[in-house]
């Protein structure tokens, strides 16, 4: 990628597709190498959760990074953002906190980096920590923003007009459960509801025999508005602090059933589940215009 189309996608030197870690194993990890450097939260084996960064199989405590002064400035702010052990506090600082400690991560865990040894204690196996909800989730919107996708559902409930008349022009989401969003690992339980087959004269109750689940982007909201103050779509990137996959499980036939006579979405959402490589957040660059390119 030449260096105009690395800026123009909000890339940095810090995704430099040569640099390589003394963290040997995250050279050509296909989840966490040194160009990737998410930030959640973890609890070491007898730790309590803080905020770290995942490099190959480890995970580098951020909080002893910042104990140990090889942090400053607004590096420094960034990691004392998640003091209180959520990313909330980071997150709304906006982007140059953040592009801060990445650059600042990022020569750290350089293979010439002179600081390695300093850095060693702090690492801890990714297999033997905790992986915590990075944040303190206060609302949750689902996009429906794949047409196919969208198509493809829309055939379950009406086969000869899947797609809404305003599917094209007008943003669909639904407000989701914040509440039941858990980090991948945490057991599902078959929901129970009423569903009723099609040459059925009544329905039953009884477990979801329709349970799945949709791989979805999520989008980390950093720096909010004021109330009734509209965010253009030139800003909209700066107000984007990171990206997740979501796992968004749903029952289908209990959802299919109750929205056969009314407009009702109950038991839509039965719990999202953030994916083992997202309850890491990853960081985002700085941010190009929204209506010419996206990173």
């Amino acid at each position: 990628m030449t260096d105009h189309a690395a800026l123009a996608n909000g890339l940095d030197e810090t995704h430099d597709p040569q640099l390589r870690s003394w963290v040997t194993e995250a050279n050509g990890h296909p989840e966490f190498p040194i160009q990737n450097l998410p930030l959640g939260l973890f609890s070491p084996p007898d730790g309590t959760p803080r905020i770290g960064t995942a490099i190959g199989d480890q995970v580098l405590d951020l909080a002893g990074l910042l104990e140990a002064g090889l942090l400053t400035g607004a590096a420094a702010d960034a990691v004392r953002a998640a003091a209180d052990g959520s990313l909330n506090g980071l997150l709304a600082l906006g982007a140059g906190p953040r592009k801060a400690l990445r650059a600042r991560l990022s020569e750290l865990l350089r293979e010439d980096a002179p600081e390695r040894d300093q850095l060693a204690p702090l690492l801890s196996n990714l297999v033997d920590s905790t992986l915590h909800l990075p944040a303190r989730i206060g609302d949750y919107t689902d996009f429906y923003v794949g047409i196919h996708h969208a198509t493809a559902v829309g055939k379950l409930f009406r086969p000869d007009n899947p797609l809404l008349p305003n599917y094209k022009y007008v943003p669909i989401g639904y407000h989701g459960r914040a509440s039941s969003i858990r980090p991948s690992g945490t057991p599902v339980r078959r929901p129970n509801g009423q569903t009723k087959a099609p040459d059925a004269a009544a329905p039953v109750f009884g477990p979801s025999r329709r349970l799945d689940y949709e791989l979805e982007l999520g989008i980390w909201a950093g720096p909010g508005n004021e109330q009734g103050e509209p965010v253009p779509i030139s800003a909209a990137a700066d107000h984007i602090a990171g990206f997740c996959l979501l796992n968004d499980w749903s029952a289908r036939d209990p959802r299919r059933w109750r929205r056969s006579g009314s407009r009702s979405r109950h038991v839509r959402r039965v719990t999202p589940h953030l994916c083992p490589i997202s309850r890491t957040r990853r960081t985002r660059p700085r941010a190009p215009s929204i209506s010419s390119s996206t990173s």
